[in-house]
This record gives C-alpha cells, sequence and structure tokens, in this order.
C-alpha cells in the first residue's frame, strides 16, 4: 500500500478560498439644471424585516456653511435616517465622507472585513438613497443573498436623481 504525502504549502493551495467580495458602483448623473448641487447620498444593506445590516456609505456636505453644517440636512434622506442614520454620530469612519460629483462612484467590501464580517447568510437588499438640494429625491434596491456562491452581476436604474445601481458578487 502506498502512502500518499501532501506538504503544507499543498494543502494551502488545495483549500478552498472562502472569502466573497461585494463591489458597488453607483452612477450619479449630471443634470441639466440651473443650479446644481450634488447629492446626499446613503448607500446601506437591508435584512428583509427592513432593520438595516450594514451602514456602506454616507456622502453629505461636510463643510460648515452659514446654513449649518451638512449634518443639518441628514434626515432629507428620509428612508435612511428613519432605518438607522439617526442613531448614527457623525462623521462615521470609513462609512461617511464627502459629496460625490457626478460620475461612477465605486465601494468595495470583502467578506470577514467590516462591515460585511456581521453579514449572517440570509435575503437583504442593497439600497442607495440620494437627495438633492433644489432637486428630488430617489432611492433604488437591489436584492441579494448573501453568502455567494457563483458570481453574480445585478442592478437596477434610478430615473431621476440616481442613475443605474450595480452590485458584484464574487464568491
Amino acid at each position: 500500500m502506498r502512502r500518499l504525502t501532501l506538504s503544507i504549502p499543498a494543502l494551502l493551495i488545495a483549500a478552498p478560498v472562502l472569502a466573497a467580495d461585494l463591489n458597488v458602483t453607483v452612477q450619479i448623473p449630471q443634470l441639466d439644471v440651473a443650479e446644481y448641487h450634488r447629492p446626499y447620498t446613503a448607500v446601506w444593506i437591508e435584512r428583509e424585516d427592513h432593520s438595516v445590516a450594514a451602514q456602506l456609505a454616507v456622502w453629505y456636505a461636510q463643510k460648515e456653511t452659514k446654513e449649518g453644517a451638512g449634518t443639518k440636512w441628514l434626515p432629507e434622506l428620509r428612508q435612511w435616517w428613519r432605518r438607522g442614520g439617526r442613531d448614527l454620530q457623525m462623521p462615521v469612519d470609513g462609512v461617511s465622507g464627502a459629496t460625490r460629483p457626478a460620475g461612477q462612484q465605486q465601494l468595495k467590501f470583502q467578506e470577514g472585513k467590516a462591515p460585511l464580517n456581521t453579514l449572517a447568510p440570509g435575503k437583504y437588499e442593497l439600497v442607495v438613497e440620494a437627495a438633492r438640494e433644489v432637486g428630488g429625491r430617489e432611492v433604488v434596491r437591489v436584492p441579494f443573498s448573501w453568502p455567494v456562491s457563483a458570481p453574480q452581476q445585478l442592478d437596477a436604474k434610478g430615473s431621476s436623481e440616481l442613475g443605474a445601481v450595480k452590485v458584484d458578487l464574487v464568491p
């Protein structure tokens, strides 16, 4: 009878990779309006019961202005505010940042690292909400399941304040 011996490096190469990536692309359209302001935008993951599973990004005006601090207008992101935004103390490290210009904005997250490290297996929705001064408000939702077993490309499209929202899930 023959013995099969594998070295430790060979076992490490043969071991399955369990990490997964969640990559999000948010298109902020350039609107042809007389007075354009960058939108306040929130990106988060919701459970099936609509509770917040993870805060991914909040983009808002961070400079103090004559009208007050940018946080004064965060409640205009109504769904995000009601579902968990009001409980956050801004700024939030790794989540909050300045408003973004028109164009494609990308967010990348890895399983095992915050904020995905607390995401239990189940069905979720990636939610993007945008509100703009002298403009409108819009919410786009992209349903997905976690963890992922095969690569998936999911998308949804806004109609006014948001363009395409793409979610790439890579096991």
